[in-house]
């Protein structure tokens, strides 16, 4: 039997039952990646001998009667992490040397429930793109259409579970980067609320490894199952015990609810400032059609729901300031001078990105007193309901472009040529208040294509669009194996 697409629930059974061993399941990953992994080229920097040590470590931990979340599941960890021993470089060929002494703390949680770590996914150049490429690594092929993009910048991740490479793999998100290889590669991942997993060791070389969280950004799970996305949040959640002084467990309160007729859901298609493929919104009709025929409470448009266009300004001012944190001296000269001679009335994503890329303290003070009026909002929006339906990106994988200047790359939708750095726009909606969303695939375009949604929902109420997704999955379908 051939265990590579089994979910980690089902591996996790197969081994309690003594039906198959974590040394058999790592084998067989290895094999397999040694055997398609030529075309697509997700796994970046094997692991194989130490994940052979850990496979055989794990089934003595089984024969000792042992049983952890993940004990004895093969994963693989996004080239970003850092881990002991392996390279960590983001793409970036001044690093390619930069060799961590320590593990990320989501890594040594996983590795202390059990898992396997089968090696590093690959990732663009400090993880700046909606693909996957880096001139180390080189570029890593959709599985369902190798001339296409797998997504960034956890495309690594997403193509090497859709290529049967580990059941469950960790990737981060802060434009996207969970949610958008997701939606282009079939699975599913989890974008956790902001702060609710530690990120610490998640971090570009040589920055050390402080407990110190960057805004906006989160780790988090991918996999090929709604439920092993829980799995592995259980796993990943909690804050860091550098920030507490001692190992804390979080408890976040459970799903609303148990049965899809119970949910009140609003699915929104349209954003003000970026249309909706046709592909995206058959999926999107495909999610509402499945909810209404379930009997649960489905509406399109809300006035509770925030003034999306304010959102997209303050989510790129808030993301402009947080990328020239890290920005050289020279650069961000530039950006300031470019700044000042901009006119008082100029609007636009461009002229919101040079404005919060040299906001002031209390510049960004204020920028962050309205992104917490949109929180208000949002609250009042779950008073009525439980989770938001809404496109990742508005369209299926792209076929890969690998020009340089990011501002001359268009997207197309539909036909009609929009700016390729707009993709960030739908994931912003859950970005900027930090809210949490589940990416599920919906099917597949007519042209083959995978194509999924996200489900937002409340502030550290996770467990409410986890749950909404697992129900879906049964009712729907969700991973679809590339042919």
């Amino acid at each position: 039997m051939e265990w590579s697409l089994h979910s980690a629930e089902e591996l996790s059974a197969a081994m309690r039952a003594g039906e198959v061993t974590s040394v058999e399941l790592t084998e067989e990953a290895i094999a397999r990646i040694e055997r398609d992994d030529k075309a697509i080229n997700a796994i970046c920097v094997p692991d194989f001998e130490r994940a052979r040590a850990a496979a055989r470590e794990a089934d003595a931990a089984r024969a000792r009667g042992e049983d952890r979340p993940l004990l004895g599941i093969p994963v693989t960890v996004k080239e970003s992490y850092n881990m002991a021993g392996l390279p960590t470089t983001w793409g970036n060929p001044q690093f390619r040397d930069y060799v961590p002494a320590e593990d990320a703390l989501a890594v040594s949680r996983v590795k202390a429930a059990g898992a396997v770590v089968l090696g590093k996914t690959n990732v663009p150049l400090m993880l700046q793109d909606w693909q996957s490429f880096n001139e180390i690594y080189g570029t890593t092929n959709n599985p369902y259409d190798h001339g296409r993009s797998p997504g960034g910048s956890s495309g690594g991740s997403s193509a090497a579970l859709a290529a049967g490479f580990g059941a469950l793999s960790l990737g981060s998100d802060l434009a996207g980067s969970l949610r958008n290889p997701a939606h282009f590669c079939g699975v599913y991942a989890h974008k956790p609320t902001l702060g609710l997993c530690a990120s610490r060791g998640m971090v570009p070389p040589p920055v050390a490894a402080l407990p110190a969280e960057i805004d906006l950004a989160v780790v988090g799970p991918m996999a090929r199952t709604a439920r092993d996305l829980t799995l592995l949040l259980d796993v990943m959640a909690g804050p860091d015990p550098l920030t507490l002084g001692v190992a804390y467990e979080l408890a976040l309160p459970p799903a609303r609810h148990e049965q899809l007729a119970d949910f009140r859901v609003l699915v929104i298609d349209e954003h003000p400032l970026i249309p909706t493929g046709a592909a995206v919104r058959a999926g999107l009709n495909r999610v509402a059609d499945a909810l209404t025929a379930a009997g649960a409470r489905v509406e399109r448009q809300s006035p509770l729901l925030p003034d999306l266009a304010e959102a997209e300004n303050l989510y790129t001012q808030l993301l402009a300031s947080s990328a020239a944190a890290r920005m050289p001296a020279d650069r961000y000269e530039q950006m300031r001078t470019v700044a000042a001679e901009l006119p008082s009335d100029a609007q636009g994503s461009d002229t919101a990105w040079v404005r919060g890329a040299v906001l002031s303290y209390r510049g960004w003070v204020e920028v962050n007193n309205r992104r917490e009026l949109h929180r208000q909002s949002w609250r009042r929006l779950f008073a009525e309901f439980d989770v938001v339906v809404c496109p990742i990106t508005p369209t299926p994988a792209f076929p890969h472009d690998h020009s340089t200047d990011m501002m001359q790359k268009r997207i197309d939708i539909d036909g009609v040529a929009y700016p390729f750095g707009d993709q960030h726009i739908w994931p912003g909606v859950a970005t900027m208040p930090g809210l949490p969303a589940t990416a599920i695939p919906t099917g597949l375009s007519p042209e083959g294509l995978p194509v999924g949604v996200q489900l937002i929902g409340p502030m550290f109420e996770d467990r409410t669009p986890l749950r909404l997704a697992e129900l879906l999955e049964q009712r729907i379908g969700g991973f679809q194996p590339p042919r």
